[in-house]
């Protein structure tokens, strides 16, 4: 920030994009519909700080990531709120560990092909009788070169949730990404929400590691 101070009296204030950026909420919004996000720009190189040790993202992976988190992400550290090595597999404990969170999530899944992939939420997984989320949410996969999809505008079906299973896309044949109670058993099908293709090399997959990650101010 930098200011200055005319003869006349006038002081402006300078703010630049990066302190804009930091300047965004984090708190995620409750409309299912939004605008067209922010995203960063490649040119940035900007990698998002891990406070915990990931088992499933290395740097490539975290600079391809970064080109599709929205702006408000930018410059906050990310903390581990799940993981399948240390809290085991539970899907009521993913929820229960998210509890008290009001910011974005990052879901990364490794599946037993060695595949990497997962999801952006713009709101923390919970159980919902309706669906939540805002356009920022999308779909990626290592399926080996990274591919982000994101949300197409044709329905607001982001994720859901029970506790039998999370679900992220829909409104067609079958979920964008579908997980089980246990974590263990998951599917990915192309749904109208993101255009997407499955994320996995089968639509049908049982998953190696599971983290999540969300974003702290």
């Amino acid at each position: 920030m930098v200011l200055y101070n005319f003869p006349d009296g006038y002081i402006f204030q300078i703010v630049t994009v990066q302190e804009t950026k930091r300047r965004m909420s984090l708190c995620s919004s409750e409309d299912s519909e939004a605008e067209e996000p922010e995203y960063q720009e490649e040119s940035e190189d900007v990698l998002p700080v891990l406070d915990d040790h990931s088992q499933l993202l290395d740097d490539h992976h975290l600079k391809m990531l970064a080109t599709q988190m929205p702006a408000r992400t930018q410059g906050y550290s990310w903390q581990l709120v799940y993981s399948t090595a240390v809290h085991g597999s539970s899907l009521k404990t993913l929820y229960r560990n998210m509890a008290s969170l009001d910011s974005p999530v990052l879901l990364v899944i490794k599946d037993m092909q060695k595949k990497v992939f997962g999801a952006f939420s713009s709101d923390p997984f919970k159980v919902s009788k309706y669906s939540y989320g805002t356009g920022e949410t999308f779909l990626f996969s290592f399926n080996p070169e990274f591919q982000a999809y994101r949300w197409s505008g044709e329905n607001s079906y982001f994720v859901s949730g029970n506790l039998e299973s999370l679900q992220i896309g829909g409104g067609g044949s079958g979920f964008g990404l579908w997980l089980d109670a246990d974590l263990y058993h998951g599917s990915s099908f192309s749904c109208p929400t993101f255009h997407n293709a499955s994320l996995s090399s089968q639509e049908d997959f049982i998953v190696q590691d599971l983290e999540v990650w969300t974003v702290q101010n």
